[in-house]
C-alpha cells in the first residue's frame, strides 16, 4: 500500500506517525545515538533509547529536540528522515505530504525550521501547524464552530494552553514546563532528601508510577535504584506518591498560572463558553493521576481528560490532513 500522506508529532520526548485511515503506526522515543568520531548517526528511536546513560566515550545518545523546537537540525533531519522511511517502506518511490506538529509559541525562524527539515528529510509537501489546534481536532473538538473550546497540551518539552474559535487560535500561551521538568525535579528531590543520584528513566518512571498533581490519603510505594552520594555505592529507597506531589509542585504551579493568564486574556463570551464545555487536558502529562482535579480546584472549571490523551495531536495530524479543505484556516504555514 501506497502512503501518500504523514502525520508526525515530532515531540521532545516521542515522535508519533499517523496515517489516514491506518492510526498509528510509529510511536517511538525522539532520542538518536551519535558516533563523536565521525559524527554519524547509530541508531534511533527505540534503540538510541535503550543506549541512554549507558554508551561509552564514543557515542552519545540524546534529544535533538528541545523545548519542542529543533536544537540540533541535522541530528533532527536524519531522525525524521528514518521515521518517513520507517512509514512509506525503503522502496516507497512516493514522496509523501507531511504534516508536522509545533508548539503554539514557536517563532517563523523555528517553524521554517522544521519545515525544511521535512523537506529535506524526504517530504514533498510539508505542513507545520500549532500543537493546541491538532490536539483539539484530535481530541474530537469542533473547532472550526463559533463557541470557544480551552485546550491544554501537556507534552515532554511544551505546555501549550489555548483557546480556540472558528478553527483559529484566540488566546495562547506556550511554556517550557511539562514532562521533561517534571522528571528533572522528582530527580532533583531524590538528590536533596536522600542523597541519591537517579537517572532521567528512573524518574521518569517515578512520575508514571506512583506520581500525582494533588496529595493522596492511599499513597502508592515504589522502588528506586540509585547512586549514593556520599558513599559513591548503588543503594534501594523506597518513595512514595506525596513526594512525589511535592517535587513537582513549582512545576504544576506554573502551568496553573499559564491557564488563568489564558483564561484572563479570553473574551467574555469565549469565557462564558469555557465554563460551559470546560478545559480539555491532552498530552502526556494528562495521564498524571489528578491533574484535572488541580485544574478544576485552581480554576473553577469543568475540566476532562481528552480519550487518548497521548495520541491527541498524531491523530489531529492525520485528521486534517485528511481534510485538507476544512481546516486551511489553521494550518500556520506550508512551504
Amino acid at each position: 500500500m501506497f502512503i501518500r500522506k504523514l502525520g508526525i508529532d515530532l515531540g521532545t520526548a516521542n515522535t508519533l506517525i499517523f496515517v489516514p485511515g491506518q492510526g498509528i503506526i510509529i510511536n517511538e522515543p525522539s532520542v538518536v545515538a551519535v558516533s563523536v568520531r565521525d559524527n554519524q548517526v547509530l541508531a534511533v528511536g527505540n534503540e538510541a533509547r535503550a543506549m541512554v546513560g549507558r554508551t561509552p566515550e564514543t557515542i552519545i545518545a540524546y534529544k535533538p529536540m528541545k523545548d519542542g523546537v529543533i536544537a540540533d537540525y541535522r541530528v533532527t533531519e536524519s531522525m525524521l528522515r528514518y521515521f518517513i522511511r520507517k512509514a512509506t517502506g525503503k522502496y516507497s518511490f512516493f514522496r509523501p505530504e507531511v504534516m508536522i506538529s509545533v508548539p503554539a509559541g514557536v517563532t517563523s525562524t523555528e517553524r521554517r525550521a522544521v519545515i525544511e527539515a521535512a523537506l529535506a528529510a524526504g517530504a514533498k509537501a510539508a505542513y507545520a501547524v500549532k500543537e493546541p489546534v491538532l490536539a483539539a481536532i484530535g481530541a474530537g473538538i469542533a473547532i472550526n464552530e463559533p463557541h470557544g473550546h480551552m485546550i491544554v497540551d501537556i507534552g515532554g518539552g511544551t505546555a501549550d494552553v489555548a483557546v480556540i474559535s472558528l478553527g483559529g487560535i484566540v488566546a495562547c500561551t506556550s511554556v517550557k514546563v511539562a514532562g521533561n521538568k517534571f522528571d528533572a525535579a522528582i530527580a532533583d528531590y531524590v538528590k536533596k532528601h536522600y542523597n541519591l543520584a537517579i537517572g532521567e528513566r528512573t524518574a521518569e518512571d517515578l512520575k508514571i508510577g506512583v506520581g500525582s498533581a494533588l496529595p493522596i490519603q492511599n499513597e502508592l510505594s515504589m522502588e528506586i535504584k540509585g547512586r549514593d552520594l556520599m558513599t559513591g555505592l548503588p543503594r534501594t529507597y523506597e518513595i512514595f506518591t506525596n513526594e512525589i506531589v511535592t517535587a513537582i509542585a513549582e512545576e504544576l504551579d506554573e502551568i496553573i498560572r499559564t491557564i488563568k493568564g489564558v483564561l484572563h486574556e479570553t473574551p467574555p463570551e469565549l469565557a462564558a463558553d469555557i465554563m460551559d464545555k470546560g478545559i480539555v487536558i491532552s498530552g502526556g502529562g494528562a495521564l498524571l493521576r489528578n491533574i484535572d482535579e488541580l485544574i478544576l480546584q485552581e480554576t473553577g472549571v469543568p475540566t476532562y481528560i481528552a480519550d487518548g490523551a497521548l495520541f491527541c495531536v498524531a491523530k489531529g495530524t492525520g485528521i486534517a490532513l485528511d481534510h485538507l479543505d476544512v481546516y486551511k484556516r489553521s494550518i500556520m504555514s506550508k512551504k
